[in-house]
Parts: C-alpha cells; structure tokens; sequence
C-alpha cells in the first residue's frame, strides 16, 4: 500500500529494450514518489531514462521494450497488476500525461477542439456526455489553460497555433477529465524563454486551482527549481539522488547532480562575459 500522503509510489521498477542479442536497461531499479498536492521533478539528461519510466507507468512501452519488474501504486492500486481494461480507465481520466513534441503528438487533420473533445468521449466512465456537451467540455478545458478566444481557436488545426498555443492544448486535453495526477514531459522544450516561463506559470497555476499532482519531467534544472518541491535525478537508468529543491540545489552529494548544477549557465560567469564581449 501507499502511504497516506502519498498518490503514487513506484518500487523497484526495471524497464529493458531488446535487440537479438543484446538488452538495453532504460529503467534499472527506479524507485520513487509522488506526495499529494505536490511536483517531483524528475532531471536528467537526454538518454537517461525519464521518459521510459513515465511511460511504463502507464503501460505505455511496446515492443522491443519490456517493463520487467516492480510496483507502481497509484493510491494503493498496483497498475501494472490489473488489466488492460482496467488501466484505460485510469489512463487519460486519473492519471494524464503531457507527451513532448505537440506538433508530433497532435492530428494535423483534425481541429484541436475535436481533439480535446475526444478525450472526453473516449472516457464515458467519468461522464458520459454528448459529441455537443464533449466539446464544450474541450472549450472550457482550452478556456482553463488561457488560451485566448477559445471558442474560435478550437476550430483551429495544429499548424496554425503558434508553439505556446500547442503546448496549452496538450495541457487543456490532459487536463479536461480532471485527472489526479499529471504526467508533463518536457512540456516548455523548444519553447523561447518567455513562453517557458508562461507555462511553468500555468501548470502551477492549474496545480494550486485543480489539486493536481504531478511529474515533471526536465533535463532543466531551472525549469524544475520553479515548479517542484522534490528532485529525483536520473543518470544511465537509475536514480543517483533524491531530495528537496533546496537540498539539492544547495547540498547535492552525487557527483553527477553535481555537474548537472554546473553546467547551468549563470549571468556573471567568465563564459557568459566571453560571450558577449565575442
């Protein structure tokens, strides 16, 4: 069982690719946890193995990948022990993920009113609702991520949202079942900084209006000093350190958080002097 503050704990999670001969350890014995009401940043850099353990979460990996062992509890419920049933109806309702890439994520043929919407369909479980009252659902959802004019920009098609917008709607669809935990990979990559920091602003916005939990995945440490009150670092599959923010940001013990920390680029720094005198 979880523990009472606790929403979701993953135990001893191990996740593998295969080739004919070989075996890939994306997720190697990952444990961690997720309070409440609360953000775990989970950082690392590309290749480290964030991704595949928010996905084996939710029974996402296909093959040649394989998750292999441990628990994820969600409220007490190991997911990975019920059926394929089952987990759909948790899947997109209760637990939501914000995939990276919207303009990859999202049908560039369909409008993303109609996209949204079909999250709610697809959930009857937690409403069962009209085509009509689904898309209202989806414009209020549009509304609640402040998109602006959403009554129109729901009858626009991926392309003709600009990058911020995209990411607003994946957020909107994740968001409109009113899930209890949030899944956000890489949600502000590719963004310019302004936009970055519009995002960060909203989903802890949506956290404080809705109660969300939520998993944000980053290989930013700035990004996660924002929005998280927990670390977990991530390196070649496993988790080499956990923490509060403050902790890690100013006591990191593992050499590879370590030179994480150091590589952010600080304003004074010799290289930053270098740069604009170049």
């Amino acid at each position: 069982m979880t523990s009472s503050s606790a929403i979701l704990e993953v135990r001893n999670l191990r996740t593998s690719f295969f080739s004919s001969n070989n075996e890939v350890r994306a997720v190697d014995d990952v444990s961690f946890r997720v309070e409440k009401g609360k953000t775990l940043g989970l950082v690392g850099e590309s290749g480290s193995g964030k991704s595949v353990a928010a996905m084996s979460i939710l029974r996402l990996i296909g093959p040649p990948g394989k998750v292999l062992a441990g628990e994820i509890l969600f409220q007490g419920r190991d997911l990975h022990a019920i059926t394929e049933r089952e987990l759909r109806s948790i899947r997109g309702s209760r637990i939501s993920m914000v995939f990276q890439e919207p303009m990859t994520a999202l049908n560039p043929v369909l409008d993303v009113g109609s996209q949204i919407a079909e999250a709610v369909l697809a959930h009857p479980e937690v409403s069962k609702v009209s085509k009509r009252e689904a898309w209202a659902h989806a414009v209020q959802a549009m509304r609640d991520v402040a998109i602006p004019d959403p009554d129109k920009r729901a009858r626009d098609y991926p392309h003709q949202l600009s990058g911020g917008m995209r990411q607003r709607v994946m957020i909107a669809m994740a968001l409109v079942c009113r899930p209890e935990l949030l899944i956000a990979d890489e949600p502000t990559t590719a963004l310019d900084v302004t936009i970055q920091a519009q995002i960060l602003e909203l989903l802890a916005d949506l956290q404080k209006r809705f109660g969300l939990s939520m998993i944000l995945i980053s290989h930013d440490l700035g990004v996660i000093a924002e929005v998280a009150e927990t670390v977990a670092v991530m390196n070649a599959g496993k988790i080499v350190e956990t923490g509060t923010v403050s902790d890690i940001f100013s006591s990191a013990s593992h050499p590879y958080t370590q030179g994480l920390l150091a590589a952010v680029p600080r304003l004074g720094s010799s290289r930053t002097r270098q740069d604009l005198n170049a």
